[in-house]
């Protein structure tokens, strides 16, 4: 019965918890730019839409403060990466935001006032 040394597999358990950042730095260094925005921008969407009720649990996961947090982080980053992609890109990108905005006005108990709801600082006042 042939045992594998104690050093042997520990090591490389130790070899696969730890990334490889040398291969993670070359990864990310061949996806273009545009591709970075719009994954962090869709994450955000996804994120605000969960945190808003919006998903098949519904109420379970809702929270309008974060909610609130999430969709000015996703317009202030439209707002500084617009110019930077395409409109192909931002075109679509827009219209998640301003779901979004709706979405939280339509769930909040108090809706804020017209170009003081959230990311509005950036995208001025959102109506329906």
């Amino acid at each position: 019965m042939s045992e594998t040394p104690r050093h042997e597999s520990s090591d490389s358990a130790a070899t696969q918890e730890t990334p490889d950042f040398e291969a993670m730095t070359r990864d990310i260094a061949e996806v273009p730019a545009v591709e970075v925005i719009v994954t962090v921008a869709v994450n955000l969407m996804s994120a605000a839409a969960v945190k808003l009720g919006l998903t098949e649990e519904g109420d379970e996961h809702k929270d309008l403060d974060e909610a609130r947090k999430l969709i000015h982080a996703l317009a202030g980053l439209l707002d500084a990466g617009v110019t930077e992609i395409s409109s192909f890109h931002a075109a679509p990108l827009r219209d998640g935001l301003k779901s979004l905005q709706l979405a939280f006005r339509e769930a909040s108990f108090v809706p804020d006032e017209p170009g003081q709801g959230p990311g509005e600082k950036y995208t001025g006042a959102v109506y329906g």
